[in-house]
């Protein structure tokens, strides 16, 4: 059923404006008679943020931004999925177009600027599928006009806590005037003391949901040191490593590399797994972390894992390999496991993190 999902959507996807082929794929999610997943490979299963994953392979967020078709989702093999980004209020986002292939890099640029249907819609989406199996996060952001940006996250904390098994602090999109400010060291302590404290608050009664940072793949080495620090005295539970990127390095697509956004994709893959290495360094076994940014095939994701990735996220992969493409990285991934004589991926967390440190930055 997949493949043939895959067979019939994807050509007339592609023939199609992005942002029209992707509410075309929303909604046929909703529709389409997908069979349950096969059960994976128990040696896929990973333990982190006191959550059992079925597999490693996650929705990144951005596909799914208002809660729509999780369960769907999960039908396709996702091992988790992570809705959004919300923002407390709905916001439109930036004008159209503001989504953008580049077909000969392999890459998406997006500046999107968190459109969300805002708080109150998602809640009671989440809300209604409560008893259904799946392991669902929410990624969480600020409106664009909102002064005090930190107030916006506790809102949405407030609000979206009870009925997620995670919440991603989300302070790096690049398509919110400032948003990305939140990563300088003053400002992040100040912000990640007040979500800590509402989602201690909002645990009273309830289970303690895990807080994850995502990160931009932009960060100097220097700011990366402030941010890790930082996220281990407020005792973050892990990290996401990275959002999309400002830069446009070797692209071949050179008119539609002029658009203004975030770059996601192939292109994006040397620099993410570069800062996800160095996060690793950083972090030194304190919290785990999920690793995103141009997985488009098992090979990129055993490599994210040798990198220091517990988790796996993607997104972009899915526009240009399909949605088989889930089934094929956790088939690459056993056979790797196989091949390496490995009992459980966690073997290969951060075994290529020396290495990898030790090479010249990404051009």
């Amino acid at each position: 059923m997949i493949a043939l999902f895959d067979r019939l959507a994807a050509p007339l996807l592609r023939t199609l404006d992005p942002e029209t082929a992707h509410a075309l794929a929303l909604n046929a999610l909703k529709i389409a008679p997908l069979p349950r997943a096969v059960p994976d490979d128990e040696k896929l299963t990973v333990r982190a943020f006191g959550l059992t994953f079925p597999n490693p392979v996650g929705l990144a967020a951005g596909f799914d931004k208002n809660a729509e078709v999780p369960d769907a989702l999960f039908r396709l093999g996702f091992g988790f999925v992570e809705v959004g980004g919300v923002t407390p209020l709905p916001q439109a986002g930036n004008p159209r177009p503001r989504l953008f292939r580049l077909d000969a890099d392999q890459a998406v640029i997006n500046r999107l600027g968190l459109n969300s249907e805002g708080v109150e819609a998602v809640a009671a989406r989440l809300q209604a599928r409560a008893a259904a199996p799946g392991i669902v996060g929410v990624n969480i952001g600020a409106n664009k006009d909102t002064v005090d940006r930190a107030a916006d996250y506790v809102a949405c904390i407030e609000a979206l806590s009870p009925h997620v098994a995670f919440l991603t602090i989300n302070i790096s999109s690049p398509n919110t005037p400032g948003l990305r400010n939140l990563q300088q060291a003053a400002a992040l302590d100040d912000l990640l003391a007040r979500v800590i404290d509402a989602r201690e608050r909002a645990a009273i009664g309830r289970a303690r949901k895990p807080l994850l940072l995502k990160i931009a793949p932009d960060l100097t080495l220097g700011d990366l040191d402030d941010v890790v620090g930082i996220a281990r005295r407020h005792g973050i539970d892990g990290m996401v490593v990275g959002n999309t990127t400002v830069s446009r390095k070797n692209l071949r697509d050179s008119e539609k590399a002029k658009e203004e956004g975030g770059l996601s994709g192939r292109p994006l893959f040397a620099l993410s797994t570069r800062m996800l290495a160095e996060t690793f360094v950083r972090a030194e076994g304190a919290f785990p972390l999920i690793g995103a940014g141009g997985i488009d095939s098992g090979a990129a994701a055993f490599a994210k894992i040798k990198a220091g990735a517990s988790l796996l996220q993607l997104y972009t992969g899915l526009i240009f390999r399909g949605v088989a493409l889930v089934e094929a990285i956790k088939q690459d991934l056993a056979d790797f496991m196989r091949i390496g004589r490995l009992d459980s991926l966690s073997d290969a967390v951060g075994r290529d993190v020396a290495t990898v440190t030790a090479e010249p930055w990404p051009a």
